[in-house]
């Protein structure tokens, strides 16, 4: 299990990897904004449950599917917005 600090870490790294135009403010933002780095967090939480259920294949999973890949484009618009404030 992560550690919370981790999981913050994580989803900062991924999402620089995913925005490199944005990556110095990510960084940025990182360091001086707790409640940023929590949204990173949700963002690996997220996105890692994503990739899980990609990788399952399941039928079922269609709509939890559908429903995390909408989560992980809202964190990414907040994640944005707080970028361009």
């Amino acid at each position: 299990m992560l550690t919370e600090a981790q999981l913050n870490r994580r989803g900062l790294l991924k999402l620089m990897l995913r925005m490199p135009e944005l990556r110095d403010r990510l960084r940025e933002l990182s360091l001086t904004d707790d409640d940023f780095l929590s949204l990173c967090g949700a963002f690996e939480d997220a996105s890692a449950t994503l990739d899980e259920l990609r990788r399952d294949r399941n039928a079922r999973n269609k709509s939890a599917i559908f429903e995390y890949e909408e989560l992980c484009r809202d964190i990414e618009t907040e994640i944005k917005k707080s970028c361009y404030r």
